[in-house]
């Protein structure tokens, strides 16, 4: 009979299975904005935004979706791997895949899993490896960093061209209707002997 330290981490696993891990994303959606935008696939029991060790605090690495079911979450993946996610109004080009136990920060301990920690003292055979490591960390830390900033500088390129674009849409279409409702296009239309009828403006 499974203990009760089994039993947690065995319902944790059902829940990694209803959720998707979803990165490049603008560092402007909130936590609500992103629970909204995923509510169009289903019911969205929680949306965790992911911390980013290697960079500022305040912009997530990506977010957790967990949804209600295991299908809810394969259909994030199928549409995501092939459309453009719409995030406040704005496409944008996310990626998705299935999330893992190692991206919850709050994950149960694994019952068969045993952690060992110790101090390396300056002469063990270990130091040396630890140090490099720790080089490695710092040279992942600043190329994080440099990732970051051109991701940032793109996506704000990106929603300035989306903004521009919607802008000149909105303007073509005022036109269209202030033409067509101040009568300018029926009398060009008399003018022209252009049948109206086929103008969806109408």
């Amino acid at each position: 009979m499974a203990n009760e330290e089994e039993v947690k981490y065995n319902a944790f696993l059902e829940k990694v299975k209803r959720t998707v891990f979803v990165d490049e994303l603008t560092p402007l959606a909130s936590k609500s904005v992103l629970e909204s935008a995923f509510n169009q696939f289903g019911t969205v029991e929680d949306v965790i935004l992911v911390p980013n060790y290697l960079g500022p605090k305040e912009i997530p690495m990506g977010v957790l979706v967990v949804m209600q079911t295991e299908e809810k979450a394969k259909a994030i993946l199928d549409t995501l791997s092939q459309f453009p996610f719409m995030v406040a109004g704005i496409p944008r080009p996310v990626r998705a895949k299935p999330a893992k136990p190692e991206m919850f920060a709050d994950r149960p301990k694994e019952p068969s899993r045993r952690v060992l920690c110790r101090w390396i003292d300056p002469n063990d055979p270990d130091f040396e490896n630890a140090k490099k490591i720790k080089r490695l960390v710092q040279k992942h830390t600043a190329e994080a960093a440099f990732v970051l900033k051109n991701q940032l500088d793109e996506a704000e390129k990106l929603a300035t061209k989306q903004s521009e674009t919607a802008t000149a849409h909105h303007k073509k279409f005022e036109m269209m209707y202030k033409l067509f409702h101040d009568g300018v296009a029926e009398k060009l239309a008399n003018r022209y002997n252009i049948n109206m009828r086929s103008f969806p403006y109408r």
